[in-house]
């Protein structure tokens, strides 16, 4: 056992260093909650008025390099002090761990107002939201014009107010029975008439349920398809397809069109349906083009403009050694806060700024000409680690003479070709696209088939990535499309 003393060096994470780091990943309507909810619980922090940010202006300013970035130059938001409060200032300013002068009076970094602006409305593409009814909508709906019976009214209100979003029942029939007063066979019977509405397979207890549902729909349903849902559920799900066939006596190739049928089924019936609420997606960045540049400019409309408030100077001096440990623990919150959104506006903008610069061709030509991007990529551009980079692109949206996209979708990998340079898997999966809807119905193209055509293309991708591509695309394989087309 000994006693020895040691240095070290290490990264503590302060609370005003983990607010920082929160800012980052704020979306502009997440970091306005956040200001206006600091406004009210900190009395040093202020609003700039409207009128005295009115008489600010921001005009492009071109960079070195020849791109146009937008900049203010604002006067400063504080009235000037006065000659009681400077000698205040003076004489408390080397007890605080920051210039108070500096921190009240000095012109904000690179603030630029979107309310300064001329700005168009949102564009309508821009809205988010589902152009039908919810589920509880459209089957409350459909409930009022098949039940008569007030009692069947007031059960089958109850079973549909306990399906969750997918559409499936997640209540006990006998809580239903007891919530309501009515015998468990009213709420069968009333469970019975909702199965039976749109979409197919809503009230199901069961993905077993829910299928045989939809099946069952059917007029006149595949026998063997029901069957296999009612005996061989567990085998299907461990695609024993041999021993259903075997169990059924019935060739594989038999069991498999019922395979594929049921493959064709809703899973989730309530996965279409949504809430009722439009919200549109406000942009945190637009990126205009002027002439042959592309202008970034940040949206911080609604964003409050904050100051110290001068009056609270004056209690540096005349308050007890209490109040004035309350008062320059609230003007360091203060400041803070005000650099932090700075900072935060700042990185964005150069995030921003970096993203135009790599992808000129996509802001020019189009979705087609989106260049293969990793984050490290703009780290290393603007000298900043990968970290902070995925943080400022987390939850935010930007506005482009191409459309509106999420600052992540410009992050993604690449796909090798023979002329050398990669090509991006954003622009491979919208050649995918375009080849399954120029195909024939009848004869799909298959995984490999579009793999071969790619790599006739010059594109050097294999048959598995094709299929994880169309995966996520939504895009059904070959067989399960031939299927829906003979359905037709």
């Amino acid at each position: 056992m000994k006693l020895a003393l040691r240095q070290t060096q290490r990264v503590v994470m302060t609370p005003l260093l983990q607010q920082a780091i929160q800012l980052l990943q704020l979306s502009t309507i997440e970091l306005e909650q956040v200001v206006r909810k600091e406004l009210e619980e900190n009395p040093l922090l202020e609003e700039v008025p409207t009128e005295t940010a009115e008489t600010q202006g921001a005009t492009p300013e071109a960079a070195p390099d020849g791109t146009i970035s937008a900049s203010t130059t604002s006067e400063p938001v504080a009235e000037p002090p006065s000659k009681e409060s400077a000698t205040v200032d003076s004489e408390r300013a080397d007890e605080l761990p920051f210039d108070l002068n500096q921190a009240m009076f000095d012109e904000p970094d690179e603030r630029t107002p979107v309310s300064m602006e001329e700005r168009e409305d949102l564009p309508f593409e821009n809205l988010s939201g589902n152009e039908v009814l919810s589920l509880t909508d459209h089957l409350m709906e459909q409930l009022r014009f098949s039940a008569a019976d007030p009692v069947a009214l007031k059960v089958g209100e109850a079973i549909i107010g306990n399906l969750d979003e997918d559409g499936y029942l997640r209540a006990d029939l006998a809580e239903i029975a007891e919530g309501t007063g009515h015998p468990v066979e009213v709420v069968e019977a009333a469970l019975k008439l909702v199965q039976g509405f749109d979409p197919r397979g809503v009230a199901a207890r069961s993905v077993q349920e829910c299928l045989l549902l939809q099946v069952t729909a059917d007029p006149e349903p595949d026998p063997v398809t029901v069957e296999i849902l009612e005996r061989y559920f567990d085998d299907l799900g461990r695609r024993r397809y041999a021993e259903i066939a075997k169990a059924m006596k019935l060739s594989t190739d038999r069991i498999m069109e019922s395979v594929e049928e049921i493959q064709t089924l809703e899973p989730k019936p309530g996965r279409r349906f949504g809430g009722g609420d439009s919200r549109y997606i406000v942009p945190d960045v637009t990126i205009q083009k002027i002439g042959n540049d592309y202008v970034v400019l940040l949206n911080e409309e609604g964003i409050p403009r904050l100051r110290v408030n001068s009056l609270y100077r004056s209690l540096l001096r005349r308050s007890s050694d209490e109040a004035k440990q309350y008062v320059e623990q609230k003007i360091r919150s203060a400041v803070w806060l005000i650099k932090s959104v700075e900072q935060r506006q700042r990185t964005l903008r150069r995030v921003a700024q970096s993203l135009v610069n790599f992808q000129r061709e996509f802001l020019d030509k189009g979705i087609a000409h989106l260049r293969p991007l990793a984050l490290r990529d703009v780290g290393d551009d603007i000298s900043m680690h990968e970290s902070t980079i995925s943080r400022v692109t987390t939850n935010k949206y930007v506005q482009t003479p191409q459309g509106l996209f999420e600052l992540k979708f410009f992050f993604h990998s690449g796909i090798a070709s023979k002329d050398g340079p990669m090509v991006s898997s954003v622009s491979v999966k919208k050649i995918i696209r375009d080849m399954v809807e120029a195909e024939e119905a009848s004869t799909p193209l298959s995984d490999q088939e579009i793999a071969q055509a790619l790599h006739g293309q010059g594109l050097r991708i294999a048959r598995r990535t094709v299929a994880k591509y169309r995966e996520e695309l939504g895009v059904l394989p070959s067989h399960q499309r031939r299927l829906l087309a003979k359905k037709k």
